[in-house]
């Protein structure tokens, strides 16, 4: 298992970009490979706590289920893999630190552990792929909306 992270500075507040995180239900309006999300059970704030997510991956289709975590909200959101076809492990976390003028220092973290082994080249590759993808999806995100 390895733990990747990717960084990016977003013009917009933590607050907007937690916003944007914790919405998991339009996420398919935004994230390039995501099919279809479920929220299966809140938590007492309203918030999705466990979620199941349809993605391409890998030149096929893959689902899992998320359990997010709000204890250091708005300041972080993390989330660990409940279930998977294709991972044994998904686990993953962005941190939103204030920037200046108004921007955000955007962290987002994953650890991937597949259930099939792949060369690690490929693997590599898929990490950066997902990880660059995500943060950019988010940043574009954000900024579009303000």
């Amino acid at each position: 298992m390895e733990r990747t992270a990717e960084h990016m500075v977003i013009a917009g507040s933590p607050e907007q970009c937690f916003a944007v995180v914790t919405d998991v239900e339009r996420y398919p309006e935004w994230v390039a490979d995501l099919k279809e999300v479920h929220v299966l059970s809140r938590d007492d704030e309203g918030r999705a706590a466990l979620v199941s997510f349809r993605a391409g991956a890998f030149g096929r289709s893959t689902s899992y289920v998320l359990a997010y975590d709000y204890a250091r909200a708005p300041g972080e959101v993390a989330w660990v893999q409940k279930e998977g076809d294709l991972t044994n492990r998904l686990d993953g976390r962005y941190v939103f630190l204030s920037g200046a003028d108004g921007t955000t220092d955007v962290t987002y973290e994953l650890a991937v552990e597949l259930k099939v082994p792949i060369p690690n080249f490929v693997k590599r590759r898929a990490e950066g792929h997902i990880l660059h993808a995500a943060i950019r999806d988010l940043k574009h995100r954000v900024e579009s909306t303000r």
